[in-house]
């Protein structure tokens, strides 16, 4: 296996990154790992990768990428488009599908129609793992091409691609609901009003939103003051909604710190953090508190749901060509016989000769 990818220009803090490195936190190692990691699940299936395989996590747009000396099939997650520039002729590709490049042509992905992220899967994509990941933790240095953020030039290894391009038949929609919490377990550090705040008025993504977490521009919550705004260094995880002096929520993210001293107000629920941490800055957002039994039930709403689009993928059909599956599927070929059949069968509705015809056609 060698070299099949390489990084023309990475656009802003591009990774690589798989479902990250749980189960060392009690060692100070945060999980790291994909921000939507069910897109980045979706973009492997769209390349026959297993779900959990690395794939690149891109902020912003501008990822450029070319093949190199073979072909190179790849897949792209997000709400986003992408370019195909060959010598000749440049072909514009919507997302939720794979694409193949042939050698020296180059993917070029446009700025972000929704969110500030994207998904970029390799076929066959080979990188070494430490402490279990591929994930790229560039605070320690860890997982990625050695421990850093990609750049230009950077090359990555992949298989040969065979079979025909895929896509998703209904992208994953964009929800607009309100990011549902559990409170606490540092709740009893804030007043009645402030929870209400919390739980009843708007914020938005600040500038200040990366891998590592997302600070929140709205309504100021107030400390107690019997409890002061600082807590004994206390663990964290992603989700997180720690509360520091000032009053602005902060809600970790794959990357945060393992322990902290400000009181965490409450957790996002599992199933709603990564459409928290896909929002772009200036994107406006609600809370809502729920139980954890409800926060259980919602993620395995969510995998349900995640399961149903990856079965859902199937054979890319251009815009404007035929869609012979759903055609079979409305029966609009039944009535046609197998002159090779000795018994007259009616290769498409299964029925004989004799029998009724029940194509579109009508009545004979």
């Amino acid at each position: 296996m060698s070299a099949a990818l390489e990084i023309v220009s990475p656009g802003a803090m591009a990774s690589i990154q798989d479902l990250g490195r749980p189960g060392l936190r009690r060692v100070g190692v945060p999980r790291a790992g994909a921000l939507e990691p069910g897109w980045l699940r979706l973009a492997n299936a769209l390349v026959g990768n297993e779900e959990a395989a690395p794939a690149i996590e891109f902020f912003g747009g501008g990822l450029l990428m070319r093949a190199l000396e073979r072909p190179v099939r790849v897949a792209l997650a997000g709400h986003f488009s992408a370019t195909v520039i060959a010598a000749d002729e440049q072909r514009r590709v919507d997302s939720w599908r794979s694409v193949t490049l042939a050698p020296g042509e180059t993917l070029r992905c446009a700025t972000l129609a929704e969110g500030r992220l994207g998904y970029v899967a390799l076929a066959g994509i080979s990188v070494r793992r430490q402490l279990g990941s591929a994930s790229t933790y560039a605070r320690a240095g860890l997982g990625g091409l050695d421990g850093r953020l990609l750049g230009p030039g950077d090359r990555l290894a992949a298989a040969a691609c065979s079979g025909a391009e895929k896509m998703l038949k209904e992208p994953p929609p964009v929800d607009p609901s309100p990011i549902r919490v559990v409170l606490g377990p540092q709740d009893d550090y804030f007043d009645e009003a402030s929870i209400a705040r919390l739980l009843s008025e708007a914020y938005q993504v600040s500038a200040a939103a990366d891998r590592m977490g997302i600070r929140l521009d709205g309504p100021r919550l107030g400390h107690r003051p019997e409890k002061g705004v600082e807590i004994t260094s206390d663990a964290t995880v992603p989700g997180s909604i720690q509360v520091p002096g000032q009053g602005q929520p902060i809600v970790l993210l794959a990357d945060g710190q393992t322990a902290g001293g400000y009181p965490k107000v409450a957790t996002v629920i599992s199933a709603d953090l990564p459409r928290l941490a896909v929002m772009a800055p200036g994107q406006t957002l609600r809370f809502v508190a729920v139980s954890v039994p409800a926060a259980e039930f919602a993620a395995r709403t969510r995998e349900a749901a995640l399961q149903a689009l990856i079965a859902g993928i199937g054979a890319l059909a251009e815009p404007g060509a035929l869609d012979l599956q759903a055609i079979y599927d409305a029966n609009l070929v039944s009535g046609v016989v197998d002159a090779q059949a000795d018994d007259g069968t009616l290769a498409a509705s299964g029925k004989t000769a004799e029998g009724d015809r029940t194509d579109t056609m009508g009545d004979e």
